[in-house]
């Protein structure tokens, strides 16, 4: 089989590897398309990010869809042919977040294509990938795999949306519109959400968070006052969700959000430094959100029962061999959203 492999910053290889069989409770799935994420691109550009960084070889990839190709022993649930999304979500239960269902913050997480453990957890951008039953979800028939690839990134929304409380009824505020901002705009729309202000910097961004849901969009490099009249009456917003990373975003959203309205920080983007002065006159709340693991089935069936429709966030699907191009294209923002790599072409559909 094949495997994608980032040996160091832009050293892409793709290697051939032994495929294992499944063991007890396991199955193998012929892994369909995979979907390019920023972790995916930091590991390809600088070798890591922050203090993660990569110490040996490692196959990249999480947000990964396919086909059951073997089952191991005792296996219930699942057929061969079945099609499936692949959480790469694999706590270990037992710990003391597990036990509390935070599964998230689990302290033997192993999450695919994650070098912040020696050794690294090798990634899912191969043909062949054996994974727990547990992880494997089935998607409805109505669904494309490209489309079931979408269930991570959109797990990550739904859990941001959590992290926010009830968005029921709420104006509410979206900064930096790529592909999590873009379906966490979808799942803002299935929550109840009463008007989707959008903000970004470029226009395909924002065209897709039209596409998505967003009643309003405002494009702050040629309207840098375009959130101004959102600000009036100590602010309009009653949640907003900052998903660019970036600290200028953040810092702008504490004067459009209304007294006692929470800001969800979705993006990583450094160290960023807050007004206090503003948080605390306007009891604002600010919230972090990272990962998901319930989330994920959650993510499936909306994908599957048509009520989110994740189209419009994949731009570009690349064959396996074309990684190289299909990295230098995830990078630029000018051109793409979600660009997907396509495995084991007997089975991925177009």
């Amino acid at each position: 089989m094949r495997a994608l492999v980032c040996h160091a910053p832009h050293d892409l290889r793709l290697e051939a590897r032994s495929a294992d069989a499944p063991g007890p409770g396991e199955v193998a799935v012929q892994v369909a398309y995979g979907g390019i994420c920023g972790s995916d691109l930091h590991y390809f550009q600088h070798g890591g990010f922050g203090t993660v960084r990569l110490q040996e070889p490692m196959v990249l990839g999480h947000e990964v869809s396919g086909v059951v190709a073997a089952l191991g022993p005792g296996v219930q649930g699942l057929t061969l042919g079945q099609r499936v999304a692949i959480s790469p979500s694999r706590p270990c239960g037992q710990c003391r977040f597990c036990q509390l269902g935070q599964h998230n913050h689990c302290l033997d997480m192993r999450f695919y294509g994650s070098a912040m453990r020696f050794p690294h957890i090798q990634g899912a951008f191969q043909d062949w990938l054996v994974i727990s039953a547990a992880q494997a979800h089935p998607v409805g028939a109505g669904l494309s795999l490209s489309e079931a690839a979408l269930a991570e990134p959109l797990s990550v929304g739904l859990h941001a949306i959590s992290r926010a409380g009830s968005v029921l009824g709420q104006q509410v505020l979206v900064t930096g519109c790529g592909p999590i901002g873009c379906l966490l705009i979808g799942g803002l729309r299935r929550a109840g959400a009463a008007r989707i202000v959008a903000a970004d910097i470029a226009e395909g961004p924002l065209a897709c968070a039209r596409a998505m849901g967003a009643d309003a969009t405002v494009n702050l490099a040629s309207d840098t006052e375009g959130l101004a009249p959102y600000a009036v009456d100590k602010g309009q917003f009653g949640v907003m969700f900052e998903a660019s990373g970036n600290a200028r975003a953040l810092q702008a959203g504490l004067a459009v959000v209304a007294p006692r309205g929470v800001i969800v920080s979705v993006g990583l983007g450094g160290d960023a430094a807050l007004p206090l002065n503003t948080l605390v006159a306007k009891e604002l709340e600010l919230r972090g959100t990272f990962r998901f693991h319930a989330e994920f089935a959650t993510a499936v069936a909306f994908l599957s029962q048509g009520l989110i429709d994740g189209r419009p966030v994949i731009s570009h699907v690349l064959q396996a061999d074309q990684a190289s191009q299909a990295f230098a294209l995830a990078a630029d923002k000018g051109q793409s959203m979600k660009v997907q790599l396509s495995f084991a072409g007997a089975c991925a559909e177009t």
